[in-house]
């Protein structure tokens, strides 16, 4: 199997915090690929590193073959422009109409003439339900249509990979069945591959091609929906089923509380 991006042996750190050592992972051409695990863990700044933001201390990172640690500044550039990001905020331009927002990567990156730009607006609007609200500003539109006119504007200009960065994130259920609904059929319409960072375990299961899960600077589990939900591992299950103690504990590391009080034994 084709793979468009390959995590080999990554190791990354913040000062002395160790966030990920020495994780691996793939995510296959033309499929959707979650990464999941508890919140603070560092999945973000995956996403980061496989756009190049950020450099590991020790591994690689390849799109397409080519390593993005090893890159230069131009073929960096040239790279990402075959990525696009969903942001868990949708990071709209609020000074800008929901049609302007989406011609945005149009008109700083291509040469088209408005009229073209104009065709491929409403048609990526069409794609996410949003035709209509092309001349809405930002501050009219709800929570879940702006997550969906930011979705319009990742998909502007056809990219090969979409990463969703904890895409339902504070959405109600029903803009949360929408999302799961277009981050499917888009991928599938437009032969995307996609990468989704998020802990909401229940909607990833329904859309998910491969899924990785992420704890304690590492993968702890990896496979399809099924393998996934049948895993034996304590720390998969925990977080699958939301239990508040187990491998992951309730209580941060801290003396004992006789001994914090009562300066032990008396």
């Amino acid at each position: 199997m084709d793979h468009l991006v390959e995590v080999d042996n990554l190791t990354f750190k913040r000062a002395d915090r160790v966030i990920y050592d020495g994780i691996s992972l793939k995510v296959p051409k033309g499929k959707i690929t979650a990464v999941m695990g508890p919140s603070g863990i560092g999945k973000t700044t995956l996403l980061r590193l496989i756009g190049g933001q950020l450099t590991p201390d020790e591994g690689d990172v390849r799109f397409d073959g080519d390593s993005i640690v090893s890159m230069s500044r131009k073929s960096l550039y040239n790279t990402r422009r075959r990525m696009s990001m969903l942001f868990q905020s949708g990071a709209l331009f609020t000074d800008m109409s929901v049609f302007d927002n989406v011609a945005f990567p149009l008109r700083e990156h291509t040469k088209l003439s408005e009229d073209i730009i104009a065709t491929i607006v409403a048609l990526k609007l069409q794609a996410v339900g949003l035709r209509g609200a092309a001349q809405l500003m930002p501050s009219e539109l709800s929570g879940g249509m702006a997550r969906r006119a930011a979705l319009a504007r990742a998909i502007a200009l056809d990219p090969d990979l979409i990463m969703y960065d904890e895409p339902f994130a504070g959405q109600d259920p029903i803009s949360m069945g929408v999302l799961v609904k277009l981050i499917r059929e888009l991928n599938d319409a437009l032969s995307l591959t996609s990468i989704v960072v998020t802990h909401d375990v229940t909607e990833v299961l329904t859309i998910a091609d491969y899924i990785y899960i992420l704890a304690d600077k590492r993968v702890i589990g990896e496979g399809t929906a099924q393998e996934i939900k049948e895993s034996d591992s304590e720390l998969v299950q925990q977080f699958l089923k939301g239990k508040a103690d187990g491998p992951v504990p309730f209580h941060y590391p801290a003396p004992d509380l006789k001994t914090s009080f009562l300066g032990g034994d008396k």
